[in-house]
């Protein structure tokens, strides 16, 4: 074990002890793409199992950076572009129009989350339907069912004149996605991304039974009503998980998407330029100007580490983080399989393992 692994391993079971987390694992990517990564506790409590480097979890919302590129390889290609209204798109839905702000939102206010939508995933009557759902055991919801808890609902503001992160807009982007190219989005991914950069442990989590994945822990009282432990004595989830589809929908291991970091905030993800459109971003907030988000992606500014870009992921039973050091040239990731402490912000694991780690990494690199 390298010194740097060593110290990753140490710090990690560190807060694995001191946050009571079930499992975890955490991976850095250094300048030169090499990738450093552990693992501590459990995948499965229960049953013994392990935790290892290469045991999958739900990524979660960290998948926005994979709708996003595949939006942007597709406007490299001039097939579409942030400027057109998705009217152009998808106005001739049936249930298009009822959708707030649907003569007046475009593609690149759905990319950065200026539409005015809302948030499916935190609105009470989706959440009890879904809920409902997965205690039944039936497949999760269609986009075009999940659409249908905003329509009719008054947009949160006019398209492009405010900022409200949206689950729903990236709904719409895949849709939009498949519609201009007659083909499944999860195909794209794995034609443009995903096989030609050797992310061989990333994959669709659009089943209950993803090979290998970790057992997931949950809390009383969570948005879903799920039971604690979220999976069957055999592993598979007793949710469907297809129900994120564009709004993340992936299951990944720390190693990969740290390797995803190192390509993507290296410009070496594409092969024309994108790094310009990817890394163009709006504030989030009046009060917070060097908090920003680009496309797909999370940007801050002003920090003591430099600028920092990333994305963080929550799903039921899961929290992952994605991190690039712009100045130093490192990418920290981490996953956990608990949201407990989490989903409610009672806890600061998810700051403080991120600093921990950036710390380590950039020590590192330096």
């Amino acid at each position: 074990m390298t010194g740097l692994q060593a110290d990753l391993q140490a710090t990690l079971d560190a807060f694995g002890e001191t946050y009571a987390l079930p499992g975890a694992t955490a991976a850095i990517a250094l300048p030169d793409g090499s990738v450093v990564t552990v693992a501590t506790g459990f995948a499965d409590v229960e049953n013994g199992r392990l935790m290892a480097p290469e045991t999958p979890m739900l990524a979660a919302s960290i998948g926005k950076t994979f709708v996003a590129m595949t939006f942007l390889a597709l406007e490299g290609r001039g097939l579409l572009s942030q400027g057109d209204l998705v009217s152009g798109y998808l106005g001739g839905e049936t249930w298009f129009e009822e959708l707030p702000n649907a003569d007046t939102m475009t593609l690149g206010h759905l990319l950065h989350h200026q539409s005015g939508l809302p948030d499916h995933p935190h609105m009470p009557d989706f959440q009890r339907a879904a809920g409902a759902r997965f205690a039944a055991g039936e497949a999760a919801f269609a986009p075009e069912e999940i659409l249908g808890f905003v329509r009719g609902t008054e947009p949160l503001f006019a398209a492009g004149e405010g900022w409200a992160y949206s689950d729903t807009g990236y709904i719409l982007l895949g849709l939009v996605i498949e519609e201009v190219t007659g083909r499944a989005y999860y195909d794209l991914l794995s034609e443009t991304f995903l096989e030609p950069l050797g992310l061989d442990a990333t994959t669709p989590s659009d089943r209950t039974d993803i090979p290998g994945l970790a057992v997931g822990y949950t809390t009383e009282g969570n948005p879903f009503d799920l039971r604690l432990r979220t999976a069957d004595p055999e592993g598979r989830l007793l949710w469907d998980p297809a129900v994120e589809w564009t709004g993340g929908g992936l299951a990944s291991t720390s190693a990969d998407l740290a390797r995803w970091g190192h390509l993507l905030f290296g410009g070496a993800a594409l092969g024309a330029p994108y790094l310009d459109r990817f890394l163009d971003a709006v504030p989030v907030a009046p009060d917070a100007p060097g908090i920003l988000y680009g496309a797909g992606v999370a940007v801050y500014s002003e920090t003591s580490r430099g600028p920092v870009y990333g994305h963080g992921g929550w799903i039921p039973a899961y929290v992952s983080s994605l991190r690039h050091y712009a100045d130093h040239g490192v990418t920290v990731t981490f996953q956990i399989n608990t949201d407990a402490g989490v989903v409610d912000d009672s806890s600061d694991v998810v700051p403080s393992l991120e600093a921990a780690l950036a710390d380590l990494a950039i020590a590192a690199a330096d």
